[in-house]
């Protein structure tokens, strides 16, 4: 068991390019800490400086209390999980959990009860001697993990492990790892591009952006208080609807698009430094289960003319179009979403029997106590 200490670690390759700027990030003994961002940002270079495969340009990296920057990964104590699961095909589920251990010269019985006891944590039992073409994706996933566990490792690195399977296994595999990791207590450092997937399984979540930490907190502490626009964008699906928007009245109302809702004492309470950007112009963030349904025209809300419903049952998901000028943050999005945002759409989460159909003009009503505010020059939020 062990801590991972990162203090002001740089990535720069040999053509000049910064990869990794200046992390520092502590993950303690036992915690389930998730790297997530967008494509490019970074996360598994940082991943793989951990485990040793990448070297550390700067700063200095420690797992418990020795530092490791020039430790071969091999004499790091730490277990690594691929996204292609690296099965050796013509060996068996038996013989590729205990594939670390042989190499090790372990004793045979020590290799068969360790391999005998990861399997039957993981479910595998049944499998020993089943070759890996033989097994279902969620299977192979689980064969990559015993090969980990065996080693019993201090830490354990986990690359995207889940991102081949389909939706419904990911979901499931997603609970599996996180019992498993609670049983043997290893620090774990869990890498995805899926901001669900973070949320879900983080005891606390990165969030990285072009080589840089933006924000590190609970899921919940980054769904409630994000630090800035790109955060508040990335995290959350469907993610949050940005306006363009006018405070007006000594900070007491807002406008977005044409029309103006009213900023109650709870906001500036929530948000004391709001008074400040009195009679400015700031971005306005609005959480889709934020928007209440209302009649047209009813105060403190917004016209919006419906485009799209999707009924999922439990909820439905308004996709609507106003006079409001959206906001596009760069990199915090796919593509899709950038190019629906920058027509003035946005999304609402409603009641499912609301009745609600593609052409309605309808009323929406943000609950201010709940909305997020930024500034338009620096995307910082304002509190």
């Amino acid at each position: 068991m062990a801590t991972i200490e990162m203090a002001n670690i740089k990535k720069r390759y040999p053509n000049g390019a910064d990869v990794i700027h200046d992390v520092s990030l502590s993950i303690a003994d036992g915690e389930f800490m998730v790297l997530v961002g967008p494509s490019g940002c970074g996360k598994t270079t940082l991943l793989r400086m951990i485990a040793g495969l990448e070297d550390i340009t700067g700063g200095d990296l420690k797992i418990g209390d020795r530092r490791v920057n020039e430790v071969s990964p091999k004499d790091r104590d730490i277990a690594m999980v691929f996204q292609n699961y690296a099965l050796y095909p013509h060996m068996s589920v038996r013989d590729n959990i205990g594939f670390a251990l042989k190499l090790r010269k372990s004793e045979p019985g020590e290799i068969k009860r360790k391999v005998e006891e990861a399997a039957e944590l993981l479910g595998l039992t049944p499998y020993l001697d089943t070759k890996p073409r033989q097994l279902s994706g969620g299977q192979r996933q689980r064969v990559a993990m015993g090969r980990a566990i065996v080693r019993e490792p201090s830490v354990f690195l986990m690359d995207e492990p889940l991102s081949n399977l389909d939706a419904k296994l990911r979901v499931k595999m997603r609970s599996e790892i996180l019992k498993i990791q609670r049983k043997l207590g290893v620090a774990t450092v869990y890498v995805t591009h899926d901001q669900t997937e973070a949320m879900t399984m983080g005891d606390r979540v990165a969030v990285l952006s072009k080589g840089n930490i933006l924000q590190c907190d609970t899921p919940q502490n980054l769904y409630d208080h994000p630090v800035d626009q790109f955060v508040a964008s990335f995290i959350g699906s469907p993610s949050i609807n940005m306006y363009s928007a006018q405070l007006s009245e000594g900070a007491k109302t807002i406008r977005i698009g044409g029309e103006y809702v009213e900023i109650t004492d709870v906001v500036h309470i929530a948000h004391p430094n709001l008074a400040s950007y009195a009679d400015s112009r700031i971005t306005v963030g609005i959480r889709p289960e934020d928007f209440e349904l209302v009649d047209k025209g009813t105060q403190n809300s917004i016209t919006a003319t419906v485009e799209l419903v999707e009924a999922l049952g439990s909820e439905l998901l308004v996709h609507f179009n106003t006079d409001a000028k959206a906001v596009v943050v760069e990199g915090a999005k796919d593509e899709e979403e950038t190019i629906l945002e920058a027509s003035g759409a946005g999304v609402a989460r409603i009641e499912p029997r609301a009745g609600v159909k593609a052409g309605d003009v309808i009323g929406l009503r943000p609950n201010p106590a709940v909305m997020h505010f930024f500034d338009v020059n620096t995307e910082l939020a304002i509190y």
